[in-house]
């Protein structure tokens, strides 16, 4: 049976690889970001899109209301979207501060904000029994981003999956979050990726490669079927190795 599935940062990148996933399956996608053009633009067959900047109440709520009509009920929820903040503006100012306070609102913003507000919004669509909330957490969350914003903004998704998948388990709703390593092919990384830094984080894998869109995706999908369905309150390893290290 067909499912309803919405994926925020759908347009690009693992939600993009996840809607690809879900849509070949028969799955009735929404796909959510803040550019039209990028989301309108994505080889997902059959998907539906919707822009908003989903850090912001408007957003959200206009979110709610056109998933309301065209879905009514949701399947899978999952959060992809997000980033460290390099695509953004940068703060016009020379205080230190400032720009310590400028990062960190803004990671806060992007990686923490926009997946507990479009959580908290459609928690009473989601399909009860058998529905599925994924979080794309970082593994940046257990060992550091260098600045340490997008490090604990992603950090800070961990304890909402433990208390969500408590409030919701009584529902048959399971929650929970995957921790992806260095991924190749995604705009996160984007044109800031030099080959001395790509080899350092391959070399920090135990399997030696770099990681896929495809890789996160399959594991969000299984996480979102049947057999996954004892399985909550978890943040999922999907990096190699190597958030153990070397």
């Amino acid at each position: 049976m067909a499912r309803n599935v919405v994926i925020s940062g759908g347009g690009t990148g693992i939600g993009l690889a996840a809607a690809q996933l879900f849509a070949a399956e028969g799955d009735q996608v929404l796909l959510l970001g803040r550019r039209a053009e990028v989301l309108e633009a994505a080889a997902v067959p059959g998907a539906l899109t919707y822009a908003a900047d989903l850090s912001k109440v408007s957003g959200v709520r206009g979110v709610e209301r056109f998933v309301a009509t065209e879905f009514g009920t949701v399947d899978v929820l999952i959060h992809s979207a997000g980033g460290s903040g390099y695509l953004e503006p940068k703060v016009d100012s020379d205080e230190p501060l400032d720009v310590v306070l400028h990062n960190w609102t803004l990671n806060f913003g992007l990686n923490t904000l926009t997946a507990a507000l479009l959580t908290e919004a459609l928690k009473d669509r989601l399909a009860d029994p058998g529905g599925r909330v994924l979080f794309l957490s970082s593994i940046a969350a257990f060992r550091g981003s260098g600045s340490g914003a997008y490090a604990a903004s992603k950090a800070a998704l961990h304890p909402y999956v433990h208390d969500l998948a408590r409030r919701l388990g009584p529902r048959g709703i399971t929650v929970n979050a995957v921790a992806p390593g260095y991924v190749e092919d995604t705009e996160f990384f984007g044109d800031g990726m030099d080959e001395q830094r790509r080899a350092r984080l391959i070399a920090e894998t135990s399997t030696g490669r770099a990681g896929t869109p495809g890789d996160v995706a399959a594991t969000l999908h299984w996480l979102a079927s049947h057999a996954a369905g004892h399985i909550t309150s978890q943040i999922i390893q999907v990096n190699g190795g190597a958030e153990r290290g070397h």
